[in-house]
């Protein structure tokens, strides 16, 4: 059975490898197609060039960019709004246009708190994305956005309770950690096999890992210690078709 296409939709340039990147490498070398929409910043600046760099590492193909400004950083696009600014209906019907034009089995993005940090265009690319999802499959919504699609499911990238003890250790307690209950968690993936992809697409951020951000921390990590604390990915799976989930979909 061939592995689903995959379709993730983060706020930042770096999200997509720290929250997915093990997902995303292992549906590339499977044969997936795969691909990364990034809600904030604009195409022409240096961190726009660092994700095209973490993609290629991914198998995630070129930057999909909306170009909205970081919610903390307004020379992130400048002239732009910042996303969390900007009309609800404007982002949802950029959101539906790539997932129509990409037609994924499933998209992945930020879970409710977004995420262990809960920055706030992290949370505000959960509620567009969870929009945007269903919109897409409903064709007298957007009708100038593409032919309908509906993708079978959304995966929201998250932490359960009991993988926070070792992540303070690293993050430190000083930062708010957002988490939810283990058995929220639906699904749980190994992504060892992919840990080189994975770890090279962070720190392929490199102005991330310059300023002394999580890609930083990581990069003054044991291998031991990267494999032991970011060789896992969790996710809440939420259906969006009424067919029963495909065996390979993340869990295989």
């Amino acid at each position: 059975m061939p592995v689903p296409s995959l379709l993730a939709v983060f706020a930042h340039p770096d999200d997509e490898s720290l929250s997915a990147g093990g997902v995303l490498a292992r549906h590339a070398a499977a044969g997936a197609r795969t691909a990364v929409v990034t809600a904030t910043w604009a195409e022409a600046t240096a961190r726009a060039a660092e994700l095209a760099e973490a993609l290629r590492i991914l198998g995630a193909g070129e930057p999909r960019m909306l170009g909205y400004a970081d919610a903390r950083v307004p020379e992130s696009a400048p002239g732009a709004a910042r996303f969390c600014d900007a009309p609800l209906d404007e982002a949802v019907r950029r959101v539906v246009g790539h997932i129509r034009a990409f037609r994924p089995d499933i998209i992945v993005t930020h879970d409710a708190y977004g995420g262990l940090p809960g920055h706030p265009d992290h949370v505000h690319t959960h509620r567009v994305t969870m929009i945007a999802a269903r919109a897409a499959g409903l064709e007298q919504l957007y009708p100038d956005a593409g032919a309908a699609c509906q993708p079978r499911a959304l995966y929201l990238a998250t932490h359960p309770h009991s993988a926070v003890p070792a992540l303070r250790d690293v993050i430190g307690a000083r930062k708010a950690v957002y988490s939810v209950p283990d058995e929220q968690v639906t699904a749980t993936v190994d992504v060892g096999p992919w840990m080189k992809q994975k770890i090279a697409a962070v720190l392929a951020h490199r102005s991330e890992v310059e300023r002394g951000a999580l890609p930083g921390v990581i990069a003054g990590l044991s291998p031991d210690a990267r494999e032991r604390l970011f060789g896992t990915e969790w996710y809440i799976r939420h259906a969006l078709t009424t067919a029963p989930p495909v065996q390979r979909e993340l869990t295989a």
